[in-house]
């Protein structure tokens, strides 16, 4: 399939030394008559390239989020869409548009990671805005946050000078919440135009709440048609499940089955903090691989909501996991996945967020391919009132990139142990969410 194909519902991604838009006069809209203003006047808008092409796209539905009705009644009748309706492709001339390629390059001539997971997020939040559109400019619109995301796996490096394309759509709804899937296509330099190779796959759950009583709101509802898209829906109803019975029972069996474990984590550690000339120098201590950064929120890095960009986290959360991967291993790491996160409380902007990171743990049985563990938590700190509460928390899967290796013979990557119950916990908390 050629990437630079063209469709409604294919969005391509240009990049120029300033906005188009931000001279825009403003367009009168034929279908009404008010003025609408240019995308880039608007409120709560985080700016890149992706996001301006997406919000643009679809000015109409994000126009009536932004400027609603007063006492608008609720949408009265749900409706039943397809995964067809959603399905959204964003196109990345990376080949012909130098200025875009440029702003996507990591030093490794790939695609900076951090900056295509806020891209996702911003993709997947257009989806599911167009799922629970129901075309009635009277109707009061839902509010639809990023709640978790289920995980995000890189199965191949992403180059930045080959054309690349996201491809999304809606994959299963509850009641009020939606799972989307994207899907990461670029195609090698030797294989054929017609080759659809996924580098990448993300799926998000989104949740949706009335905007005028702030609780969950019922969403349209979705009828698969393909026999993919029939087994995709009842993958995320089982992953939809799973969830629900993790949140119920994980901490009792914990409590119960695994104290040895516990113990045999802390054994090691203990010799660190009571005997250190004795410890084993091919371990190291959870708190001494840890890294910490910290910012204000501003007003441009807020959505439509008003609330922080989700892929703005992100991309904060993987550049300081990198590091402390980097930190760590004393070679440069290569990404592979990040695991489920949940979205536990809103960030405002004003607020101070730190984002504290450390190595939970490595994986060292195949030698070719060591695994490092890294967390990321996003404490929401108000120094005022005395007060850290985690908005997020990432885990990042990290291996070593293999003409790094190739610098260092001999290299080991060290074990980590915990110091304390409390890290012991996170530990196993985490390996078995991976098992």
């Amino acid at each position: 399939m050629d990437l630079n194909s063209s469709s409604p519902q294919t969005i391509p991604v240009v990049s120029t030394f300033s906005s188009p838009f931000d001279q825009s006069p403003p367009v009168k809209d034929p279908n009404s008559a008010s003025t609408r203003k240019p995308i880039s006047l608007w409120p709560g808008m985080y700016h890149s390239p992706v996001t301006t092409a997406l919000w643009e796209a679809r000015s109409k539905i994000f126009e009536g989020l932004l400027d609603p009705p007063k006492d608008a009644p609720p949408q009265s009748e749900l409706l039943t869409k397809t995964p067809s309706q959603s399905r959204t492709t964003i196109l990345y001339n990376f080949s012909s548009d130098y200025i875009l390629r440029e702003q996507y390059r990591d030093p490794w001539n790939e695609v900076r990671i951090g900056k295509l997971l806020e891209d996702l997020d911003a993709l997947a939040g257009t989806i599911s805005v167009k799922h629970c559109s129901d075309d009635d400019s009277t109707t009061r619109p839902l509010l639809l946050v990023t709640a978790s995301v289920d995980k995000i796996v890189l199965k191949k490096p992403i180059s930045v000078d080959i054309d690349l394309k996201i491809v999304g759509a809606v994959i299963w709804v509850g009641r009020s919440s939606i799972e989307i899937q994207l899907d990461v296509i670029q195609p090698a330099k030797e294989e054929s135009d017609d080759s659809e190779p996924v580098a990448l796959t993300a799926n998000f759950i989104f949740v949706a709440r009335d905007s005028k009583t702030g609780k969950a709101a019922p969403v349209n509802r979705l009828s698969p048609e393909t026999e993919l898209e029939k087994f995709l829906f009842e993958e995320a109803e089982g992953r939809s499940n799973l969830r629900k019975r993790k949140r119920v029972g994980d901490r009792k069996e914990f409590e119960n089955g695994e104290v040895n474990q516990l113990e045999a984590l802390l054994a090691e550690g203990r010799i660190f903090c009571d005997m250190p000339a004795l410890a084993d120098r091919d371990s190291i201590l959870l708190k001494d691989t840890c890294l910490e950064n910290s910012l204000i929120c501003q007003p441009q890095q807020r959505n439509i909501h008003g609330r922080i960009f989700g892929g703005f986290l992100m991309h904060r959360a993987f550049e300081l996991a990198f590091s402390t991967a980097y930190t760590f291993a004393g070679l440069v790491p290569c990404f592979l996945e990040v695991d489920h996160v949940d979205f536990l409380r809103p960030v405002d902007v004003g607020d101070f967020l730190r984002f504290k990171s450390c190595v939970l743990y490595t994986e060292l049985e195949n030698p070719d391919q060591p695994l490092i563990n890294v967390e990321v938590a996003a404490h929401v700190t108000r120094p005022e009132i005395r007060s850290s509460e985690v908005s997020n928390t990432f885990y990042f899967t990290f291996t070593l990139r293999p003409e790094a290796k190739a610098t260092r013979n001999g290299f080991k990557i060290r074990k980590v142990v915990p110091a304390t119950e409390e890290e012991a916990r996170r530990i196993l908390d985490r390996m078995d969410a991976d098992a």
